[in-house]
């Protein structure tokens, strides 16, 4: 085959089809053609030369799926497969079902799949806020900052960081924000500009204590109340122990996984192609998950605004974990947030966020999570109530949480 006809091959796979043309063109120049004979193992025991593309013939992934679901795991012609997430107890093995060809990609030459990953602003700039009158500041949702998946609603944990970074323009800058309770009211639309009100409810020595109030169209939206308190000296101690976990700079990560995920055979292949078909781009904060075994200005409060945002990345989708099943969409929504910040935290560091959702019932769960520094002390506790509705249909939509 000439490199123009694998390229006009390539074209037709979908993981490819988010490429440029000048990246199938350097694939096609990379490939190496691999022959098998019926019942041959292409890949097994985790063993696997790179990513393959399947020219002609049939491959089967060695799974055991329902029924219904079988054809998933029948690979044919524009089909890909590699070692996706590594699982030693679940490795993955495929099999040729007949005479089969495959164009095989080196390993070392995979980061060509990687598609041109548009990126966020630094979260500083996401949440930063114009001064309007006192007490009063202006948030607008930068068109490539996180949105509410569901319909593109202003993000959740955006409403949060401004509104902390409001609150704490206002009050003494000896005084940190220690807790905060948070109440989302209506949905925010991404195109109008949030008006954040801050009410002064007390100013002690060692307290202070505020009330956020963002507005759209003359109607409040979320509120936040916050306490702030003046560091002291006093009584120390943790009995909660930080899971052991490996090294954050050993794990991939969320885009990573995400790549693994779509070339690994275990998934359904509609999902993969559904995946890679997606639109996606990279968070501004770097998540990696494990299982157990950015500085923003020279003052404190800044890099809580950073971690408040954070959270709300990742604690709906534990509450819904356990019912996630084929063919069901589920809408979540936050309904409120109670954190309460223990010790400093770098927002430039890595933290350990280890999360559980004890309980989901009539619609709502209940999330709760510790945030670890790297010394083993708990800087952060926090509980989240969701709103969780499965669609009737794939529009559908909650506009409002009450």
């Amino acid at each position: 085959m000439t490199t123009d006809s694998v390229a006009d091959f390539l074209a037709g796979v979908p993981l490819l089809q988010r490429l440029p043309t000048s990246s199938l063109t350097k694939i096609a120049e990379l490939v190496q053609v691999g022959h098998y004979v019926k019942g041959e193992f292409v890949i097994h025991n985790g063993n696997s030369k790179g990513v393959y593309f399947i020219l002609q013939g049939e491959a089967e992934v060695c799974v055991n799926p329902d029924d219904d679901i079988r054809h998933e795991f029948i690979l044919t012609r524009y089909d890909y497969f590699a070692i996706g997430v590594p699982t030693p107890e679940q490795r993955a093995d495929v099999v040729a079902s007949s005479k089969l060809t495959c164009l095989v990609l080196p390993s070392e030459h995979c980061s060509l799949l990687q598609p041109k990953q548009e990126t966020f602003p630094p979260v500083e700039t996401i949440l930063h806020l114009d001064p309007i009158e006192p007490n009063i500041y202006r948030g607008i949702t930068l068109p490539s900052a996180p949105k509410n998946d569901a319909s593109c609603r202003i993000f959740g944990g955006q409403f949060i960081g401004h509104a902390i970074a409001a609150a704490s323009k206002t009050v003494d800058g000896s005084k940190i924000v220690h807790h905060i309770n948070a109440y989302f009211l209506l949905a925010g639309d991404l195109d109008i500009p949030v008006m954040y009100e801050v009410h002064c409810l007390r100013d002690g020595k060692s307290f202070a204590s505020r009330k956020v109030d963002a507005i759209q169209n003359g109607i409040v939206v979320f509120t936040l109340l916050a306490s702030f308190h003046k560091d002291e000296k006093g009584f120390e101690y943790q009995e909660v122990v930080m899971p052991r976990v490996p090294a954050p700079e050993t794990l991939l990560s969320v885009e990573e996984l995400r790549e693994r995920r779509i070339i690994d055979p275990r998934f359904p292949r509609s999902y993969r192609n559904k995946v890679a078909a997606a639109k996606h781009v990279p968070r501004p904060i770097d998540i990696r998950f494990c299982d157990p075994d950015i500085t923003t200005n020279q003052i404190k409060s800044p890099p809580r605004c950073v971690v408040a945002y954070a959270v709300d990345l990742l604690l709906g989708s534990v509450v819904a974990n356990p019912h996630r099943q084929r063919g069901l969409t589920i809408h979540a929504l936050s309904l409120n947030h109670t954190m309460w910040f223990h010790r400093h935290v770098k927002a430039d560091d890595w933290i350990l966020f280890v999360i559980e959702s004890p309980v989901a019932t009539v619609a709502r769960g209940v999330v709760l999570g510790q945030m670890f520094n790297q010394n083993g002390e708990l800087v952060v506790s926090l509980i989240q109530e969701g709103l969780f509705r499965v669609a009737s249909t794939p529009q559908t939509t909650i506009k409002a949480k009450y």
